[in-house]
């Protein structure tokens, strides 16, 4: 059995402390923040304990993932589930991705994930309804692995809610293998638990992994790279937006200054480590605009599809454009910011964010 990456203590103990001296919760924020913990900490001790029941869980097969590569705000939402329209491909959905383990032991016959998953979006739509907009979900749809890394104590599943920096800095300079180490058992504990055979490739979404990219290489070293990108000044001013839209919920003393000038630090790293870990990596890799997906979807997946050795079926564009219908029908309002609200200029920006060294 693997051992417990036991340094998720050390993050926790660093993210309480900025959580009490830095983030300026309001009473609202301390019981969200209270709840998302203590239910991390429940989920790690469900996922040990079900590996130590079942062993073979760890025998599944992951084979040949497609990572859906890309900052936040760069797109990779639509086309992570552009790809999940096709029954091919196997995804992580909502309620998977922030409850992957049961919460009883009869596990198939008394699932609670769904229950749980769906329980925790309507809540959160309660109390913030303008993320719907932002970013739309919903229980058993498509969604990032984000959940995974909210229950290692790790990254932008706390980052993007609160006024961290400790926390940051050291999700930044930690060796982030054994997260991922850990990221691949949850991936073979759902796929155990939906009785899956191995064979169906995963397509994996997480903007955290343009920073870790080298250990996420080190773990899946037979992925496939789709990679997203958007020019930098949008890309920041989205990133900013959602943050301060996460951050407003649950502090009265949030700087939207401060955050942009976090966002474009993080973006900048990002970017740098991404080019850094593809430059390394031997495997297939595609690049796909924000701009071209929207330009002209369909060519857009084709290439994509030239690099998954499959054929882009009818039906599956079928699917893929009924989607794209839904999507346009959902929006319920326009999502409006600038770097100026940020206190940020597109020439600062662009000095700081270089284009990306690949175009293939």
């Amino acid at each position: 059995m693997p051992e417990d990456d036991g340094d998720w203590r050390d993050r926790l103990d660093i993210l309480t402390r900025d959580l009490h001296g830095e983030a300026e919760l309001t009473p609202l924020g301390m019981v969200i923040a209270y709840g998302q913990l203590v239910a991390a900490l429940a989920n790690r001790a469900r996922m040990h304990e079900l590996w130590q029941r079942h062993p073979e869980i760890l025998d599944q097969q992951i084979r040949a993932p497609v990572i859906v590569l890309g900052q936040m705000r760069s797109g990779t939402t639509r086309m992570q589930r552009l790809l999940a329209c096709d029954p091919r491909l196997a995804h992580t959905r909502f309620f998977e991705s922030w409850n992957p383990v049961p919460a009883g032991k009869r596990l198939r016959a008394l699932d609670d994930r769904r229950l749980r998953g769906w329980l925790a979006l309507r809540a959160a739509r309660w109390l913030n309804p303008q993320f719907d907009v932002i970013h739309p979900t919903r229980t058993a749809e498509p969604d990032e692995e984000i959940g995974f890394h909210n229950i290692a104590v790790f990254g932008s599943a706390y980052e993007a809610q609160w006024r961290v920096p400790g926390f940051a800095a050291a999700c930044e300079t930690m060796d982030t293998r054994p997260v991922y180490g850990e990221f691949r058992r949850l991936l073979q504990t759902i796929a155990w638990l939906r009785g899956e055979s191995g064979g169906r490739p995963w397509i994996l979404k997480l903007p955290q992994m343009t920073q870790d990219l080298a250990s996420v290489l080190a773990i899946f070293p037979d992925a496939r790279l789709v990679c997203l990108d958007r020019p930098a000044p949008a890309l920041v001013a989205s990133s900013a937006s959602l943050v301060l839209n996460q951050m407003q919920v649950q502090s009265n003393a949030v700087d939207p200054h401060w955050i942009g000038r976090e966002w474009l630090r993080k973006v900048a790293l990002r970017r740098r480590r991404t080019d850094d870990a593809r430059a390394g990596f031997g495997g297939p890799q595609i690049d796909v605009s924000f701009d071209e997906i929207g330009a002209d979807w369909r060519a857009a997946m084709r290439k994509v599809y030239r690099i998954l050795d499959l054929p882009l079926l009818p039906e599956v564009e079928q699917r893929m454009a009924r989607y794209l219908a839904r999507k346009r029908h959902r929006r319920l309002a326009d999502h409006h910011y600038s770097l100026g609200q940020f206190g940020l200029t597109q020439a600062e920006v662009e000095a700081a964010i270089a284009p990306t060294r690949f175009v293939r």
